[in-house]
């Protein structure tokens, strides 16, 4: 079943169930799909249905971020509810040892030896966890095994 199919279904079962934070928040990730559809101009595949995914998460965090930051806790609360029910359409997230792994596999095969090949690190690793793992902490776990 496509991701699409997936949103719709889940958002008849929000508007029967009057939730309006759920229906808000699939309603969004529906348009984003959709938006990238037309801007191919073609169905997307799994892989892209995840980058967008992805994104909106990505998004979904640095204002959490931001709003922790300027002590707006009513936004972060918004937006937390909002984090959690994107989850729900994301894979399951690799625990840090497992990030740790692919990180260490990367740096052997790359033969990365400073935090100068830090690029190149993390060019072969993002792909294997794309979807899966935090970008950012990704980024931190590649900066301290190439110290």
């Amino acid at each position: 079943m496509s991701l699409l199919t997936t949103l719709n279904e889940d958002m008849k079962q929000a508007m029967r169930a009057k939730d309006k934070e759920s229906l808000q928040v699939i309603r969004m990730l529906k348009a984003s799909i959709q938006n990238e559809q037309i801007k191919k101009g073609q169905e997307l595949d799994d892989e892209e249905e995840l980058t967008v995914l992805s994104r909106e998460m990505k998004q979904r965090r640095d204002s959490l971020t931001e709003f922790e930051k300027a002590d707006r806790t009513d936004l972060a609360d918004k937006v937390k509810k909002e984090i959690v029910i994107v989850e729900k359409y994301l894979p399951a997230q690799l625990s840090e040892a497992e990030i740790r792994a692919i990180v260490q596999e990367a740096i052997t095969k790359t033969g990365a030896t400073s935090p100068k090949e830090f690029g190149k690190v993390m060019g072969a690793v993002m792909p294997k966890v794309k979807g899966k793992a935090d970008g950012n902490q990704v980024n931190a776990i590649v900066k301290e095994l190439l110290q």
